[in-house]
């Protein structure tokens, strides 16, 4: 970038300016949240006998901002200490601030004249050269500018993060005709390197590209249901997984933004466009107006399209009849092509099951499906000189698996055009001209680049980013080194490898632990390092409990041990490997996901990653080295022979695992002591495993070496008694069960070194050794093994 953006000004402090001032604050900018000075005292301030003239009163807006974002669940913030790097203040008072900031982004209320209002007052403080910014879902970035300084244009672009700012990976970047290239240029790759977004270039048109084009599917998914007599269930299950999109479909999604968020926003292309069938497209149906009306409008109010209630049978989730305005209990959609679609192997089966199927449900998705991909071809170049920006801020901002140019492909342009014709359908000029330059398919992929077909008639390749790394393309590329059932080697270039979990939900069983092995010995013998990663779901969600828990019931010990040991040993073999060792965690990255993080030189960990030892969930203790390895990160800090009380650290360790602890990010798993301080975060997922490779070559460079293997002080029998009282105290105060205390003194036992006494040194084995015991033990009992076939069957523990 020409400019460093060290400083930024977040203008606004409701729910999105104070939650994109704490994911600025999480990647390590320092923000001015400023907003607005309350015009009239609260109850409570005048009972305190102050005056608007009082600073309390005067930051109040703001402060109840950041508190709210603080509190906010999901975390806005990676950790709470974040917020350190925010200074909060009003626009009255405190505006001359923005003065040492190099990025003012304005996040005030939806309204054109207030807007322009604060770009007014905005550019009596601001800079030559700072970029300013609007984040607005549909509000015209050109006409908010209008009256400012030639200068101030040139440097003043739209910035529309998608809520919640922090976890939603789309940012639209809106230029005007004003706006100066490199300005544009410079914060597409700030926004991607250190915001992590995935950035997309919009034309300033009504509600953008995402928005615009999912608020039409949506509309139009539900005048289908209300012209063809489907019921929200129906609606739901067909557009859900089965069709590439997040489990909560249409109608959840609504009820998530906010029904009136929804209107909002759907008004606004209405009132924007000029033809009256596009007009018509975005009127909303007068059943959700009068949800509006009554206040029905989603999760922030307790009831929307679905609504919570108590029953005789516990929590029950009721839907709303919009035929009645009433609700009801739900009715479960069974359609042929359904049970075809959720049994497919792949996304590409499940879709066509679905669009290409005989029933009801098969009519409903082609109608709506059909729709969307007519509309959003009709809309190129209006909102987007680039199908790739339309299909990215369709999955970056919607979730949706494939975007609507990539969903066609899937299909087949020629044969949906076909059957579209048939049924009357007009074709857009875009897709014509597809056709009659012979193409079948929207994008042309490459080695190393895609190509896609752009207005201009002509097919356009691109480089992709070095950076980004795909481990599917290398498949494709016959860059497999070795695999088996449940994992791969491959081939990263630059003499690093890459150990690919790809079992079902990345469970850790045999042929994982077997491929860890091999990974092992062909590092050592030809590679300069590895990177543990994998670009699925999550990192991995522990062990494979189906095959302990099958093993234990048939009383197999002899191998249920030694597949706990291969686990131990493989780590260790990780671990002491005379090659660098780079685990790339992110997601969930639990029990036996993070004893593979704990093995490695050094771990590059993506921002939104969930690390924990959740076994105690289950009935056991970490098995795999983790109960050890959390125990070394306690109290590798302390000298030897220093005299240091280790207990504290201990229980702290204690605590942490007997609790199932999981981190709500990598920044806070540092906290936790799951990640060290000389492990990096990754912000951007998609240059995850690119960081971690980058680490790798600069271990190897540097002259890498395996850690020395060092005795362990352990606190013995008098540590052990400490913990086990606090166990039986929590116990005998209600707030764990017998079982629950079981486990705890097990876990005790192994992180004071069993039955010897305090300050004794004990290798790593020994206590490897305590720990298997331990969990094969606890494994045996009856009240562990109900523990483990109800978190298989309903995926959430047990306590008995």
């Amino acid at each position: 970038m020409t400019t460093t953006i060290n400083r930024v000004a977040v203008l606004g402090s409701g729910v999105m300016g104070a939650a994109i001032a704490a994911h600025l604050a999480g990647v390590g900018l320092e923000v001015e949240l400023l907003d607005m000075v309350p015009s009239s005292l609260t109850e409570a301030e005048k009972a305190k006998g102050l005056t608007l003239s009082d600073p309390e009163v005067r930051l109040r807006i703001v402060r109840t901002g950041l508190e709210r974002a603080l509190k906010a669940r999901p975390a806005a913030f990676y950790t709470q200490r974040a917020a350190d790097r925010i200074r909060i203040g009003n626009f009255e008072d405190h505006l001359d601030r923005i003065a040492d900031c190099q990025w003012i982004i304005e996040v005030i209320v939806e309204n054109l004249e207030a807007k322009r209002a604060l770009l007014k007052h905005v550019e009596a403080y601001r800079r030559p050269g700072t970029v300013v910014s609007s984040n607005t879902s549909g509000v015209s970035i050109t006409k908010m500018a209008e009256g400012r300084s030639e200068e101030f244009q040139a440097h003043f672009l739209g910035t529309h993060f998608f809520n919640p700012p922090r976890y939603m990976k789309l940012l639209e970047i809106i230029p005007t005709a004003k706006t100066r290239p490199d300005v544009v240029e410079d914060m597409c790759q700030f926004a991607t390197r250190v915001l992590g977004k995935g950035v997309v270039v919009a034309k300033d048109t009504p509600n953008f590209i995402a928005n615009r084009i999912g608020t039409y599917g949506l509309l139009a998914t539900v005048q289908a249901m209300l012209e063809d007599g489907y019921t929200v269930e129906d609606v739901d299950a067909v557009f859900g997984p089965a069709m590439g999109r997040p489990k909560s479909a249409v109608f959840r999604t609504l009820d998530l933004v906010g029904i009136d968020t929804f209107v909002h926003v759907a008004h606004n292309v209405r009132d924007s466009v000029s033809t009256p069938e596009e007009k018509a497209a975005f009127e909303v149906p007068p059943f959700i107006l009068e949800m509006v009306k009554r206040g029905w409008i989603g999760e922030k109010a307790g009831q929307g399209i679905y609504k919570r209630v108590k029953s005789e049978a516990g929590r029950e989730i009721l839907t709303l009849d919009p035929s009645t305005m009433e609700y009801r209990p739900r009715k479960k959609a069974e359609y042929p092509s359904l049970t075809q679609a959720k049994y497919a192997t792949s996304l590409g089966d499940k879709i066509r099951a679905l669009l290409f199927g005989k029933d009801r449900a098969s009519a409903l998705a082609w109608k709506v499906t059909k729709k969307t991909l007519l509309y959003t071809a009709s809309k190129i170049p209006e909102i987007a000189d680039d199908i790739l920006a339309v299909d990215r801020a369709m999955k970056w901002g919607f979730n949706w698996e494939l975007g609507p140019f990539e969903l066609w492909d899937l299909i087949g342009v020629r044969e949906a055009v076909e059957r579209m014709r048939v049924e009357g359908e007009a074709i857009p000029p875009l897709v014509e001209d597809l056709l009659a330059q012979g193409l079948d398919s929207w994008y042309h992929k490459e080695p190393g680049r895609v190509g896609r077909f752009m207005p201009d008639k002509e097919v356009r390749y691109t480089e992709e980013p070095k950076e980004w790394i795909h481990l599917p393309r290398l498949r494709e590329e016959g860059k497999v080194v070795m695999e088996n059932s449940g994992a791969a080697l491959y081939d990263l270039g630059d003499g690093v490898a890459c150990l690919e979990f790809r079992s079902p939900h990345n469970a850790i069983g045999p042929d994982v632990v077997e491929m860890m092995f091999k990974a092992a010995e062909e590092v050592s013998k030809n590679w300069r390092g590895l990177v543990i990663g994998n670009q699925a779901k999550n990192f991995s969600v522990g062990a494979n409990l189906f095959l302990i828990l099958m093993g234990v019931q048939e009383e197999e010990w002899d191998e249920v041990e030694m597949a706990v040991n291969q686990f131990q040993q493989a780590n260790m073999r990780l671990k002491y490997l005379d090659k660098p060792v780079v685990a790339a965690p992110f997601a969930m990255t639990l029990g036996g996901g993070a004893e593979v993080c704990f093995a490695a030189s050094r771990v590059q960990a993506s921002a939104e990653t969930y690390m924990g030892l959740v076994e105690t969930g289950v009935g056991v203790i970490p098995g795999g080295g983790g109960t050890k390895e959390l125990l070394l990160r306690a109290i590798e800090g302390v000298p030897e022979k220093s005299g240091v009380d280790l207990q504290p650290l201990v229980n702290r360790t204690f605590e942490t695992i007997a609790m199932a602890k999981v981190s709500t990010s990598a920044a806070e798993a540092k906290e936790m002591g799951f990640l060290r301080a000389g492990d990096g975060i990754s912000v951007n997922p998609d240059t995850l495993l690119y960081d971690a490779k980058r680490k790798v070559l600069q271990l190897a460079e540097n002259g890498y070496r395996p850690p020395v293997r060092r005795k362990i002080p352990v606190v013995g029998e008098p540590g052990y008694a400490v913990m086990a009282v606090g166990a039986y105290t929590l116990r005998m105060g209600g707030y764990i069960s017998e079982h629950d205390e079981k486990i705890a003194k097990k876990l005790a036992w192994v992180l004071a070194g069993g039955s010897v006494p305090a300050g004794t040194l004990v290798s790593e084995q020994y206590l490897l050794d305590l720990e298997r015991e331990a969990f094969l033990s606890l494994a045996g009992e009856p009240k562990t093994q109900e523990r483990m076939a109800y978190m298989l069957k309903h995926n959430k523990p047990l306590r008995n």
